[in-house]
């Protein structure tokens, strides 16, 4: 007799679907923190619904938008087993990238990735990016959690994000209004942010041997905790602060350092200067720098240093500004000026000493 054999299924390839639906439900709760009045339905459709009527208000509305990821942070959110902070860094990523344009933030869609759905987990990462969206203004309409056994292991995961926001043309902030003699505020950033973890990764654990769970006393606290601190988000901030006073730009400090980041809103006939010594980087870059012998122009080429957005504002803006930045709890301080072009071949330098 032919003994009976058993056909493939998609559960045995390594694709939960019940665990994708238990993760699902465990979310709901999270994005409704997020609703906007412009949102229309709820979580689990095809398509996130935003009502574009509310744009009427709008003389010439410009639609802005961004899309990105945390990079590897994530393997350190794995190794300890914290999902709900990395959220809040995808958020800061897309929507503080929204911002510098001077638009709203109104809504997000976020793409996760897994080797094998952990419904705890994911509602855990959904979470984080929720509170994110809360913080940035944004409503969370909807998302997608892809689970890929084979091409990631068990514990595996990867995220990123899209989102999309409106400005009124004429408000359009950029390198058009940036003009000589105008100041450049730094706001502070939370640390690392989420840029240039492969370089900390490769210093800290593989050169200098560091594990996750050192207690680093110049941080006051273990290496993971530092490294998991989550990026700060501007996107309100930066709203107030254009509702305020007059501003011109701002640039976000993400990926390629202070100086490159800055020279993207930075006019060809203008230059900006930044002088190191207006304030004094976090003990996590002094951190990485030592550890790895990595020289200053390598970290500044990778790292925030301390500073995650920037600011161009007129001179007569600048006390009216900072004033504005404090009561809402921003560290923010004068770190630069416009001056024309000159024989800079850069569009923004730093120089001088950090403050010690």
């Amino acid at each position: 007799m032919t003994e009976k054999t058993t056909g493939a299924s998609y559960a045995a390839a390594g694709v939960d679907i019940e665990a994708g639906d238990r993760a699902v439900e465990l979310m709901k709760e999270w994005v409704k923190k997020t609703r906007r009045p412009e949102v229309l339905g709820g979580l689990g459709g095809f398509a996130g619904l935003f009502d574009a009527s509310a744009l009427k208000r709008y003389e010439r509305p410009l639609l802005a938008s961004a899309t990105d990821g945390v990079g590897t942070k994530v393997d350190i959110a794995r190794q300890m087993g914290v999902y709900d902070t990395i959220g809040h860094d995808l958020v800061a990523m897309v929507m503080d990238d929204i911002v510098v344009c001077g638009a709203e933030p109104l809504f997000m869609t976020d793409y996760i990735c897994v080797g094998k759905v952990h419904p705890e987990r994911v509602a855990a990462i959904v979470k984080g990016i929720a509170e994110g969206c809360v913080l940035a203004g944004c409503a969370l309409v909807g998302g997608e959690t892809a689970e890929h056994p084979g091409l990631l292991g068990p514990d595996d995961f990867d995220v990123a994000g899209a989102g999309t926001g409106v400005v009124e043309h004429d408000a359009l902030l950029g390198a058009d209004r940036i003009r000589t003699g105008d100041a450049v505020i730094a706001m502070a950033s939370s640390g690392l942010h989420s840029n240039g973890y492969s370089l900390v990764r490769h210093v800290l654990f593989d050169r200098a041997g560091m594990s996750l769970d050192s207690h680093v006393e110049e941080l006051g606290r273990t290496l993971g905790e530092e490294l998991l601190e989550p990026t700060k988000i501007y996107s309100l901030d930066c709203l107030a602060l254009t509702r305020t006073t007059e501003v011109h730009a701002y640039s976000h400090i993400t990926g390629g350092g202070l100086a490159a980041n800055l020279a993207r809103v930075i006019p060809d006939h203008l230059h900006a200067t930044v002088d190191r010594s207006t304030w004094t980087p976090g003990a996590v870059f002094d951190l990485v720098g030592k550890a790895g012998s990595v020289e200053r122009l390598e970290l500044e080429k990778t790292l925030n240093m301390g500073v995650g957005m920037m600011a161009v504002v007129p001179q007569d803006s600048v006390d009216v500004a900072l004033t504005a930045l404090a009561d809402r709890g921003v560290d923010a301080w004068v770190a630069g000026e416009i001056l024309d072009r000159g024989d800079h071949a850069e569009g923004a330098t730093l120089t001088g000493s950090y403050a010690v």
